[in-house]
């Protein structure tokens, strides 16, 4: 099984990159959708994704070899790529019955599911202390989305339809990550990457129309293109984070996504109320909050036993 580096620091600043760019993520997918289908914002992605990493890779003279294509298991390549183009559809067709808030506390099920599979599949051990920092996130986390919570219980169909949507997308995440890290035995983070982006591009070629990108106007053209970049950047981030540190705790700094969420929406309320209404939070939710980022703290920088 694969081992991490072992420079925490490193794995600890390109989680939080991640965060960064996770948490504003769905506002901009938000807007996008507005104007274009989940078919070809998907594709728009990837396809970006692909291109630009190839460059990279290529100036780089860092492209796989056939050597490590052949020594790769094409059947953990093959789970990567289909479990997070899966990801990528459930989500956006989730996000699109819900809000950018609900969505991404909903998918926090996936930094949920990639701290066990990191228990389970890679043997990480929790310490005591870190038990308790999941205990009081958890706590945190139910204190933080009350009122989504309590929405959610009293929704209409459509809303359940997209929240449990999101929740299968947090367990495709979940597998894709894990074996993410495992091809990282044979291959470096960005050309397992370079494989999936080209690998999902191509499945979602099909259902993309293409020509709809360029009647877009400016402002969903460059949140289009925000996304794409952001795919690039934040899953090149967060892959090369777990070559450094442990999946369970990689999770544990990723479930602080929905706190950039809330912050990120209450800032475009405010900038251009014509485009998202804001969040409410009170200070119940302020505590959870709090309780959220202490709890993943003790989770992310306890000691390995």
């Amino acid at each position: 099984m694969h081992q991490s580096s072992g420079r925490w620091r490193l794995g600890l600043a390109l989680s939080l990159l991640t965060v960064l760019l996770w948490g504003i993520l769905p506002i901009a997918l938000t807007v996008t959708l507005q104007a274009l289908d989940v078919y070809t914002v998907i594709w728009f992605r990837f396809s970006v994704s692909f291109g630009l990493l190839a460059v990279y890779l290529g100036v780089q003279g860092k492209l796989p070899t056939i050597k490590q294509l052949r020594s790769a298991s094409w059947k953990l390549l093959a789970i990567a790529t289909i479990f997070l183009a899966m990801n990528y559809f459930l989500f956006l067709q989730g996000l699109s019955l819900t809000s950018p808030a609900n969505a991404e506390v909903i998918i926090q099920f996936s930094s949920v599911f990639l701290g066990l599979g990191g228990l389970v599949f890679f043997k990480e051990r929790y310490q005591l202390s870190q038990w308790i920092g999941v205990s009081v996130f958890t706590l945190g986390y139910v204190l933080f989305f009350h009122e989504q919570l309590a929405n959610l219980i009293t929704a209409h169909n459509a809303y359940l339809y997209g929240s449990s949507l999101i929740v299968l997308g947090a367990a495709t995440w979940a597998i894709y990550a894990l074996a993410q890290k495992q091809l990282l035995q044979s291959l470096s983070s960005a050309q397992i990457m370079l494989i999936v982006y080209g690998g999902c591009a191509f499945l979602f070629t099909p259902f993309t129309t293409s020509k709809t990108i360029f009647a877009l106007n400016n402002l969903h053209l460059y949140t289009l293109l925000f996304c794409a970049l952001n795919t690039l950047i934040a899953y090149g981030a967060f892959a090369e984070s777990l070559a450094h540190w442990e999946a369970s705790r990689v999770s544990a700094v990723l479930a602080l996504a929905p706190v950039v969420t809330l912050i990120a929406v209450w800032a475009v309320s405010v900038i251009a109320p014509s485009l998202m209404l804001p969040e409410k939070l009170t200070l119940v939710g302020v505590l959870g909050a709090v309780l959220v980022v202490t709890g993943a703290a003790a989770i992310a920088l306890g000691k390995t036993e």
